[in-house]
Order: C-alpha cells, then structure tokens, then sequence
C-alpha cells in the first residue's frame, strides 16, 4: 500500500468538498507531531519544526517551497532561527483536503 506522501495531489477545483472533522482527524492518524487547527473559522493543518541554525531552517524551508511548486499548492511558512512551522489548507476551499495530508508527510520527509 502506497504512503500518503506517495499518493498524487489531484487538481482542487472551488466545487470540492472539504475533508470533514471526522475524516480530517483519520487522515491526522497518518501523520507525526502536525495538528489541525482553526483560523477564522477554516480548519488548517499546522506542525512547528526545529533546527540547530538559521541555515538549516532555510534551507527545509527552500525544501518544502520546491514540493509546494511542484504540486501547484502551497503552505504559509514561517522561518525563523532554529526553527519553521508549516501550514497546509486549500485556499479555494477554504478547509482542508485530501492534498494538504499528502503534502504535509511530503513536508516530513524533506525534515528527516
């Protein structure tokens, strides 16, 4: 069985459904230390990472922005010293879906 990272991120158009609480709290199972949380009423899917310099932490940050182009989706990243949080949600839906689980074990991959 393929593993989430491994699965193909599909087109999201406006019409598509929002993953809801239940099935986003499934697919949270699948991934390590990232949590879904709620910003102005959309649900995102947030993890903070820590590094051992401010060079570290950019370049996962220049990691995650070249898996985010080459989905054609992409998360807010803040980089700081030591450390970057990533958060994933699909901005045309205004809610998580399908591809923010996918690209988020992408984003732990390029952590290891």
């Amino acid at each position: 069985m393929a593993t989430l990272a491994e699965h193909p991120c599909q087109p999201c158009k406006r019409n598509a459904p929002r993953l809801s609480p239940d099935e986003a709290k499934t697919l949270l199972k699948g991934l390590s230390e990232w949590q879904i949380v709620e910003h102005d009423g959309i649900m995102k899917l947030s993890r903070s990472f820590t590094f051992r310099d401010f060079a570290s932490a950019l370049k996962f940050t220049q990691l995650v922005g070249d898996i985010a182009e080459q989905a054609g989706h992409h998360p807010v990243i803040v980089t700081e010293w030591g450390k970057a949080a990533v958060t994933w949600w699909t901005h045309t839906i205004d809610g998580l879906h399908l591809n923010d689980f996918i690209l988020a074990a992408r984003t732990d991959e390029v952590a290891d």
